[in-house]
């Protein structure tokens, strides 16, 4: 873990990439008009991934502790990969436990963009990325018959909260909240900053943003949306596009980090909900621009479900949403859309 306590920042590797500019304090100011002013860069592991988190703190202070604190309640409610989890239990079918405040946010802005998005996004969809390699209980293969009877237990109309109970209407429906859980927790990560009084940050973690106020310069915050590069060792990150932001979250969900190939194909980590396969379409990236983190980050995962022209449709029939897709065109090479809105967080090209 690696944390910085001057103003000065390097740009930050995202899915997407945030730089930040570099800025120099008067030396004939008031100590206490540093202290005031001082942006701090903080980093680190965590939901097996990394952050990155700049923000003007009050009076120079670390909130770092802080924040992995709620990392921790964090994982305790919604990892898959920690056993005693509320998310692990309720999959496990534990009759005992109760959903905290962190799981019903997430599964009630899930059940929305479910509805919203025809069913592209769906956190019942765990037992499907499990069987094709690439859930919390990975399999080797999978064959036909083993996805159509796996399609039975699938369905977010089939779970349900019940005062402080989720409801299932079959045992075997597991949920995985990965698709939005690390836009939420960046959102968990900012309310913690502006109730200490934080007026000024950007929180990323694992490639999902959000950002308030000004960077050190005073200036909008930056972002970079990477070029859609088959790349399983994520050290591939080419500038598609460099936009501005001053509020709101991002998020980028695509197809050419989480992937593999077996017997000559390519199957990559978005499943259909509605086939239950990998999705196979032009679509090679979407980023969403919304409200908060965790909206974004769910409409980025449905938008990879629907393809290009139907995800389109989606975020325009949502006045608070913005998006930014890259596809193949039909020579295979690369092409864009976007919304209207979005044109004007574009900053210039790379």
């Amino acid at each position: 873990m690696k944390k910085t306590t001057s103003i000065a920042t390097a740009a930050v590797l995202l899915l997407i990439l945030i730089g930040i500019g570099v800025s120099q304090k008067s030396k004939n100011k008031s100590a206490k008009a540093i202290a005031a002013s001082v942006y701090l860069h903080e980093e680190g592991h965590v939901h097996g991934t990394t952050y990155h988190i700049t923000y003007e703190a009050p009076n120079g202070k670390s909130l770092q502790t802080e924040y992995e604190a709620e990392f921790k309640q964090f994982d305790l409610s919604l990892s898959t990969f920690e056993p005693q989890s509320i998310i692990s239990r309720i999959n496990k079918n534990d009759s005992n436990v109760k959903i905290d405040n962190n799981f019903r946010t997430v599964f009630e802005e899930g059940e929305k963009v479910s509805a919203a998005s025809g069913g592209a996004f769906d956190m019942t969809v765990a037992p499907l990325v499990n069987a094709w390699g690439f859930g919390f209980d990975k399999k080797d293969h999978v064959t036909e018959s083993q996805v159509k009877e796996i399609m039975k237990h699938v369905g977010y109309q089939k779970v349900k909260i019940e005062g402080d109970h989720l409801i299932k209407s079959d045992p075997a429906i597991m949920l995985d909240a990965s698709a939005i859980a690390k836009g939420y927790s960046s959102d968990v990560v900012a309310r913690l900053l502006e109730k200490h009084g934080v007026k000024n940050y950007m929180v990323e973690i694992g490639g999902e943003c959000v950002v308030k106020g000004h960077n050190q310069e005073g200036k909008n915050w930056t972002i970079g949306i990477t070029k859609p590069v088959d790349d399983s060792t994520q050290q591939q990150n080419e500038l598609q596009q460099i936009i501005e932001m001053s509020h709101g979250g991002l998020a980028t969900s695509g197809n050419y980090r989480q992937f593999y190939y077996k017997n000559g194909k390519k199957f990559a980590h978005t499943i259909d909900p509605h086939t239950g396969h990998p999705v196979n379409h032009s679509l090679l990236s979407a980023t969403i621009y919304a409200p908060t983190c965790m909206e974004a980050d769910a409409y980025a995962t449905a938008c990879m479900v629907l393809g290009i022209d139907k995800a389109m449709s989606l975020i325009e029939a949502h006045p608070e949403l913005e998006g930014y897709f890259i596809f193949s065109d039909a020579n295979n090479k690369y092409d864009v859309k976007f919304t209207s809105g979005f044109k004007n967080m574009i900053k210039n090209n790379p």
